[in-house]
């Protein structure tokens, strides 16, 4: 690693973001926000369909940071115990040995959720929730940071899993990438044979990510900002086009996302822009509407822009 990194939060954050965009290329606002979730401590749903860049990101993001990378093929027959690992007796020593999941990495891709059991569902959600994992009494802590991003395919559904309203609560952000445009794509054609993750360097420390995720807890958010986060969470409560309203743990999840951003715009405070940005990825999937809503408004992020419209903006 280029020990002549810079030290000053924002280069940090921007050198890991221009890392990963050398091989995602024209999706800056879905790496940012990746990285906010990252800042965050939280986890990621990329619904998007195949092709895309999703594994590139994450292997990139992985590389970028020195972090290690793991994959999960999500399947029906996926085990619990391929995701947490399973205690055996070693033949030869005759001594219990504990055999690590996939879930001990730094950046775990669980690719295709929805196509694992709700058994094993549930595993890699309590995994993502405890960031430890306990096998026969015996307690094994996940690296530092630890962070899912899951995906699914928003088209297909035969021989899925509908993932529940309250583990879908579990993500912080549910983003997708969407296809390039036009003039991306073509620079993706181009660059078609250079555009690797593992040609990529360690641009920032794993360490230095939970010091940077530790200095977004100092990042200041007023208190009428904090009431203006509060207000949106509410009004999905009391909107008559939402069935299940957004729950406290979405509040939690726009103040921390919205000061992640704010560092990684280079403030050491948040705008109430800042909570609008990040607003629609973090509320959009914990929202259920009513029947008439989904005639009228549409679809979640209708719904979530138009709250956004309706809530008052603090000036101060």
């Amino acid at each position: 690693m280029d020990v002549s990194r810079p030290a000053c939060p924002r280069d940090e954050i921007s050198a890991l973001i221009n890392s990963v965009e050398k091989v995602i290329i024209g999706k800056r606002r879905a790496i940012e926000l990746v990285v906010a979730a990252m800042l965050s401590g939280g986890h990621v749903l990329i619904e998007d369909v195949p092709g895309v860049g999703k594994t590139k990101m994450v292997s990139a993001l992985a590389r970028s940071c020195g972090g290690v990378f793991g994959r999960l093929q999500l399947t029906p027959d996926v085990m619990p115990t391929d995701i947490t690992g399973f205690s055996m007796i070693n033949t030869v020593t005759h001594e219990t040995e504990f055999r690590k999941g996939a879930a001990f990495c730094n950046f775990l891709l669980a690719d295709e959720i929805n196509r694992a059991s709700p058994k094993s569902q549930s595993a890699l959600l309590e995994v993502m929730e405890e960031g430890q994992i306990s096998i026969d009494g015996v307690t094994y802590a996940l690296p530092k940071p630890f962070m899912v991003l899951a995906t699914q395919n928003p088209i297909e559904t035969y021989g899925t899993y509908h993932l529940p309203e309250a583990q879908m609560d579990r993500f912080i952000m549910k983003i997708s990438m969407g296809y390039p445009g036009r003039e991306n794509e073509l620079a993706i054609l181009r660059r078609e044979d250079s555009i690797d993750p593992k040609s990529l360097t360690e641009v920032i420390s794993c360490e230095d990510i939970m010091r940077l995720a530790d200095d977004v807890k100092n990042i200041k958010c007023s208190p009428s900002l904090e009431e203006y986060i509060v207000d949106i969470t509410e009004a999905t409560r009391n909107a008559d086009f939402i069935r299940l309203g957004a729950s406290p743990r979405a509040s939690i999840a726009m103040h921390k996302t919205a000061r992640a951003y704010a560092m990684i715009s280079g403030r050491d405070y948040v705008i109430p822009d800042d909570i609008k940005l990040v607003a629609p990825y973090v509320l959009a999937h914990r929202i259920i509407l009513t029947p008439k809503g989904k005639t009228s408004v549409g679809s979640n992020a209708n719904a979530v822009a138009k709250i956004l419209e309706a809530v008052r903006v603090p000036i101060n």
